[in-house]
């Protein structure tokens, strides 16, 4: 296990759980990748939460997606061009939240909408 990981996420976890924003803060100041962050986390019997698309974390709810009333054409478009084997990749959603401008909990509502499930969590929670 990488100590400078584990001493890091000690530090930011809160109630043994660790954000995806912290999580993330702090792949970005170690120069890890996500994935290194998460499995540190899992290793230290510590949670991930409030996952920044909206899709685990929020206690009893755990989720806080709900499907948009309505998805513009171009994001519907580049939902499902992003889409790899039926599925959108966490990482293309943040993606198209970036390109878009928009919030990643807003693309995530989207792709529920439109019955698209996302896929290979960053931090590797799914």
């Amino acid at each position: 296990m990488d100590e400078k990981i584990a001493s890091a996420v000690r530090e930011q976890a809160r109630d043994g759980a660790l954000s995806c924003i912290a999580a993330f803060r702090v792949a970005e100041e170690l120069g890890a990748t996500p994935i290194a962050v998460g499995e540190v986390t899992d290793a230290l019997g510590a949670r991930l939460a409030h996952c920044q698309l909206g899709l685990f974390g929020y206690g009893e709810r755990k989720s806080v997606v709900e499907p948009a009333e309505e998805v513009a054409p171009e994001l519907e478009r580049a939902i499902r061009e992003g889409l790899i084997l039926g599925r959108l990749p966490c990482a293309v959603a943040w993606a198209i939240a970036a390109r878009f401008g928009m919030p990643k909990l807003h693309v995530a509502n989207a792709a529920e909408k439109l019955g698209v499930r996302i896929a290979q969590c960053q931090l590797g929670a799914f």
